[in-house]
């Protein structure tokens, strides 16, 4: 059950969000709040508040690791607040409905991208080849510059 609301008012999402088969954000996780929409619009932006703020608290929530939090936290950057809540703002739309879909959507493909773990790099040594093909450059290099040296007058 999706509560709407004007006028500013907060209303907690009545439905499950679904990001993974698996994963699923539960409805007292997030919070709406609908405010007038900024830009062009005519009449309509000044009657009718279509812009969604979709609040997540994601440092309480249970469905998230810590791991997925902290990747959640420094790609939300500064949507990320200090007592540990993502807002997603979306106010593109002239429609209330289309505003909360895309905050969700939103919300959803970033927890998605915080979800995969950053491949562990692998440390290899050069290969012989390698450093002998990097010290023949420099040592080109280091040719080209010495003879950048002043002209002297030989008589």
């Amino acid at each position: 059950m999706a509560l709407f609301a004007s006028g500013g008012a907060a209303w907690h999402v009545g439905c499950m969000l679904q990001i993974t088969p698996t994963l699923e954000i539960a409805d007292w996780e997030l919070t709406e709040t609908f405010t007038r929409a900024s830009g062009p619009g005519g009449q309509n932006v000044n009657k009718v508040s279509t812009a969604v703020e979709l609040r997540f608290e994601a440092d309480r929530s249970p469905s998230l690791t810590g791991h997925v939090k902290s990747r959640l936290k420094r790609l939300a950057g500064r949507r990320w607040t200090l007592d540990g809540a993502l807002i997603i703002r979306a106010e593109e739309e002239r429609s209330q409905a289309r505003n909360r879909a895309i905050a969700r959507e939103r919300l959803a493909d970033l927890i998605r991208k915080a979800l995969v773990a950053p491949k562990q790099r692998i440390a290899t040594r050069p290969t012989l080849g390698s450093k002998k093909r990097r010290l023949k450059s420099k040592k080109e290099r280091g040719e080209v510059k010495a003879l950048r040296g002043r002209i002297t007058d030989d008589d």
